[in-house]
């Protein structure tokens, strides 16, 4: 039976909160007299956040390995192998600020960025697992226990790209999964990084039969919606923005997003956003990059529940049916 009693983030979020944490937390990082806002997100898109992995597969009753292995470029990764007995095999990745276990955003200092409640995704490992999926489950660099690297620079999928194409290589190294049909699940940043390396490496996804994305999106959404929430220039913000981000990273706004390399997406995909979400104009930004998926067979599935953006990573945990039947009808046989 659902526990209604744990926040899962379920419950809208108020704006007036979520705006008073970012000038509570940010007020000393101010430089050139920027909206606190704007400084918050240049900083998250610049860095991220590094987060605990604070539990494990056996918590829910899962056997599990722990793996490493190299990124396309050799950043170690670390991750999770929980095995199953088939021959089918889903590589799962995470958002930004997360990693391979959820986000502990019911612990200080993580409860004031996100809306106070945990992710976790191991719920939604088991489902998966006990439909008959093998699972290798990794976190991204500069995220989890993973290598710090590019200077601790995050790209938003940008450079994250080159950690999908190490988990397939991987997958590949290993006698027992290297023949297995193979689907992908990335969520937010690592969907973002899934369709970059896509599009960057056709080649290496030529094996893969089915894939879900989870929240992808484009920075600006992120900036432009909150300028809104708190009665500024959405446009202004946008440029001051871009103009911090290139001072800290050198990428601009506008390439932090999948939807340039989105026709590269070949695959059956299932694309799931949260619909009222309350920080990005997510009707507008995930339908766009929704159609220029290059897929024939592509459905697009609109989270309902709550509008808190960290609420969706718990949604399938909860409602697994229409990930599992996804990854179903693509991989059986």
């Amino acid at each position: 039976m659902k526990d209604t009693t744990k926040d899962l983030g379920q419950n809208d979020a108020s704006v007036t909160d979520y705006v008073k944490n970012i000038a509570e937390t940010v007020g000393t990082l101010i430089s050139h007299k920027l909206h606190p806002l704007i400084e918050r997100y240049a900083d998250l898109f610049a860095h991220s956040v590094r987060t605990p992995v604070l539990r494990r597969p056996d918590e829910v009753g899962l056997e599990y390995e722990d793996v490493f292995f190299p990124s396309l470029d050799g950043v170690p990764l670390e991750g999770w192998f929980i095995p199953a007995d088939s021959n089918k095999l889903l590589i799962i990745n995470h958002p930004e600020t997360c990693n391979r276990y959820g986000y502990p955003g019911h612990l200080p200092p993580w409860n004031i960025m996100f809306g106070g409640f945990e992710v976790n995704f191991l719920p939604e490992l088991k489902h998966l697992h006990d439909a008959g999926y093998n699972i290798l489950t990794y976190d991204l660099r500069n995220h989890g226990l993973s290598g710090t690297a590019n200077g601790g620079i995050v790209g938003l999928g940008l450079l994250e790209c080159r950690d999908v194409v190490g988990s397939i290589h991987y997958a590949k190294s290993r006698k027992d999964l290297a023949g297995m049909t193979t689907g992908l699940y990335s969520r937010c940043m690592g969907g973002n990084s899934t369709i970059i390396a896509m599009a960057k490496w056709p080649e290496e996804f030529t094996q893969i039969k089915a894939m879900v994305l989870l929240n992808v999106v484009s920075g600006r959404t992120f900036i432009e919606k909150g300028a809104e929430n708190i009665k500024a220039d959405p446009e202004k913000a946008a440029r001051q923005l871009d103009e911090r981000l290139r001072e800290l990273t050198g990428f601009r706004l506008d390439e932090e997003t999948p939807l340039p390399h989105a026709k590269h997406v070949k695959v059956p995909t299932l694309m799931a956003q949260l619909h009222r979400d309350f920080l990005i104009h997510a009707e507008e930004d995930g339908q766009a990059i929704f159609d220029a998926l290059g897929s024939e067979k592509k459905e697009l599935l609109w989270i309902e529940e709550s509008n808190q953006r960290f609420y969706a990573y718990n949604h399938f945990g909860q409602h697994p049916e229409r990930l599992i039947g996804w990854f179903d009808q693509y991989m059986n046989g």
